[in-house]
């Protein structure tokens, strides 16, 4: 299993004031989407989310996204491992993801860019 990086989840009241920070910050433009009422900015390594509280309050709980190349390879390996898988593989307007919670109760979402 290859871990390419992680992306920090960052959840925000003005979508717009934060981009344009986390823009210079980075020194590069966002990707911007929406998903499930919630509209998305990937900035660099951040990942900044806006929408209804009860959305955000769910996504709150991840505690970071992590980059791997294969989300299938990753399931089998956090499944030998004894993590709980929470959801997915599911497709993704980039790839594919899962969201699987770690044997010390920490959350994350495992992403790839796989076509699906």
């Amino acid at each position: 299993m290859d871990i390419l990086g992680a992306t920090l989840r960052v959840c925000v009241d003005d979508l717009d004031a934060s981009v344009a920070f986390y823009e210079r910050l980075a020194g590069i433009g966002a990707l911007r989407f929406e998903r499930g009422g919630v509209a998305v900015a990937a900035v660099g390594c951040f990942l900044l989310m806006s929408g209804p509280e009860a959305e955000l309050e769910v996504l709150r709980k991840v505690s970071a996204t992590i980059a791997v190349t294969d989300v299938d390879e990753v399931h089998r390996t956090l499944t030998e491992l004894g993590a709980d898988v929470l959801a997915g593989p599911v497709a993704t307007p980039a790839g594919r993801n899962l969201i699987a919670r770690h044997p010390d109760g920490t959350v994350y979402e495992y992403a790839d860019r796989r076509p699906s």
